[in-house]
């Protein structure tokens, strides 16, 4: 099954979106789901952020039968922009109104690896139409990048997220969106809608804890811990599996 081309406007910058849906209509409407990717490593750069996540769209969508819409955050995988915390945020949210326009979409879930986990968990805290959100190796809080701002932004800029000269135009006001974006301090407010958390045991990026500290604030998370898993969850099947697992209940309550 062929994933659509699928762009998603957030402001005035266009996002590569990817959008995979099952062949047949449904008459009654089928879930929604707007998934996205965290920070790309260092190996990769900006351009391989997100390339796998249509490939996992399309399989959710023929397996479960639900929509997907696969959005690539400013800065990353050719979207335009730069990188900031809070402009992913919007990212996300933009994303979430692209996929409510599409026909046939009859609720809306959020799902997420890494950062973007984290960032799923505040724009499903901060929009009460969100049903669930899935958060994947996903930071409790991103109070490592606030105390090394400029080590986040050297790194940003090397990986390429971050390619305008002179951006950001006003450092401080991007560094303190690392301080000010918690997702373990919004998650109660995504409760008691579901809430999965899937975090690798040898995770080498964000500590076990972060998951264990999320599950506890949102206090009826369903948390799974993968042993021997480590940051790249996108790449282990039991955590994909997992998350199968977890969507096609959330499409049977």
């Amino acid at each position: 099954m062929p994933v659509e081309e699928h762009p998603v406007r957030s402001g005035d910058l266009a996002l590569v979106g990817h959008l995979a849906r099952p062949r047949a209509r449904s008459s009654t409407g089928r879930p929604g789901l707007v998934l996205t990717h965290g920070l790309p490593p260092a190996t990769a750069g900006a351009a391989a952020a997100g390339t796998d996540l249509p490939e996992l769209a399309d399989r959710i969508a023929t397996t479960l039968g639900w929509v997907v819409l696969t959005v690539r955050l400013r800065g990353a995988g050719g979207s335009e922009g730069d990188f900031s915390l809070g402009g992913w945020q919007s990212d996300l949210e933009a994303g979430l109104a692209s996929l409510r326009a599409v026909a046939d979409v009859q609720g809306t879930w959020l799902a997420g690896f890494g950062t973007g986990g984290g960032l799923a968990i505040c724009a499903g805290a901060a929009d009460p139409g969100v049903a669930g959100v899935a958060a994947l190796a996903a930071p409790a809080d991103f109070d490592d990048w606030a105390g090394h701002p400029r080590r986040l932004l050297q790194h940003t800029r090397e990986i390429g997220i971050i390619s305008t000269p002179g951006f950001p135009a006003q450092p401080e006001l991007w560094s303190r969106e690392l301080r000010d974006i918690r997702p373990v301090a919004r998650v109660a407010r995504l409760a008691p809608r579901p809430l999965l958390v899937v975090h690798g045991l040898d995770d080498e990026a964000v500590p076990q804890f972060d998951a264990r500290v999320l599950s506890d604030a949102h206090g009826s998370a369903e948390l799974r811990m993968i042993g021997g898993a480590g940051h790249q969850l996108r790449h282990d099947p039991r955590a994909i599996a997992v998350l199968l697992g977890w969507l096609d209940r959330q499409a049977n309550t």
